[in-house]
């Protein structure tokens, strides 16, 4: 049986990657990834020096020629954000005077995601905000990965590419016994992508939790819509962050009679105290996220199970470069 990405190989498997026209770069927030991306691209991350100075202002340099190139910067904003940001649009601005020909900014995390849109008086939309800031720097067009809401490729007045973690996420998925499998969105606002993915999961039942937040990072479960009872609940989300939502709804489904729990997430923020909620026992079989941001031992724990994006961003890489379909990817 073929797996996602061995199957959108063989499409283009007769086309070599003119890899001397494209330069593949890291910023400092995810180094091993480039790193992946850059072996199943057959390249070599490109040489910079990125330093800082005694007040803390970043020093960037490129350390080879870019000039006509299609040079690609792998950054996710996630946390420290606002210097994980700055540093890719300081990257952004030192190809631009390079004479790079087109910059990709390839962000598997996009930070500030969730301030979306307004919902009280006076806020900001931040997510609106680092979009402009970073079509003001320079940069082509944006590859990013599950971003919060569909609705922020619009904030980008330049191509922005969107891909999903899911392929990876369901290729792990189906290899395991599951038995008979419930897909669950723990809250109103991810039935879109938890219907999708039951899709991909041979067209698993979809059930929902319905939830009422308190407050930011706090929220409350209150019942379950859809038959999980001796089944196997998949819930899942775009990220974890605290571990609050997903943990309250594993809970729940527990209470309703799930006979197992497995949590799938594309971006493992896990702030405190994420990891130790996780990892309580008899509450998840297993907590499956990936690589877009990289983790610390400390939150790792015994349930977790980390998968590797590299390749799908580097098929998504290699076909931009190419000027081939990125959408045809997700129709295997």
């Amino acid at each position: 049986m073929k797996t996602f990405l061995s199957a959108v190989r063989d499409e283009h498997k007769n086309v070599s990657l003119d890899s001397q026209r494209l330069r593949l770069f890291s910023g400092t927030s995810n180094p091993s990834l480039a790193d992946e991306i850059a072996t199943y691209l057959g390249l070599s991350v490109g040489p910079k020096v990125c330093k800082r100075f005694a007040d803390g202002e970043l020093y960037l340099q490129i350390q080879q020629s870019i000039r006509g190139c299609d040079v690609f910067l792998v950054q996710p904003t996630c946390a420290p954000v606002n210097d994980n940001l700055m540093e890719l649009m300081i990257m952004v601005d030192a190809c631009k005077r390079a004479s790079a020909r087109q910059i990709t900014a390839v962000i598997p995390y996009y930070g500030y995601a969730r301030a979306d849109r307004k919902t009280a008086g006076r806020e900001s939309i931040t997510a609106k905000l680092t979009a402009n800031l970073l079509v003001k720097s320079g940069v082509d067009r944006v590859l990013a990965m599950d971003l919060h809401s569909a609705q922020i490729q619009g904030y980008f007045d330049i191509p922005c590419d969107h891909i999903y973690g899911s392929p990876v996420l369901v290729d792990y998925l189906s290899k395991k016994d599951l038995g008979e499998i419930v897909v669950v969105s723990p809250d109103v606002g991810g039935v879109a992508r938890a219907r999708a993915f039951a899709k991909q999961m041979m067209d698993s039942p979809l059930a929902i939790i319905d939830k009422r937040r308190a407050a930011h990072n706090v929220s409350k479960s209150l019942t379950v819509i859809g038959d999980v009872k001796g089944k196997t609940a998949i819930l899942i989300d775009d990220m974890i962050d605290t571990g609050g939502t997903i943990c309250a709804g594993a809970e729940l489904l527990r209470k309703e009679g799930a006979e197992r729990v497995i949590a799938c997430a594309s971006h493992p923020v896990f702030s405190p105290p994420a990891s130790k909620r996780l990892s309580q026992e008899g509450l998840f079989e297993e907590v499956i996220v990936t690589n877009s941001i990289p983790l610390s031992e400390k939150n790792v724990f015994p349930q977790l199970k980390v998968l590797s994006v590299a390749n799908m961003l580097g098929e998504a890489i290699w076909r931009i470069h190419e000027e081939s379909s990125i959408s045809s990817m997700f129709r295997k």
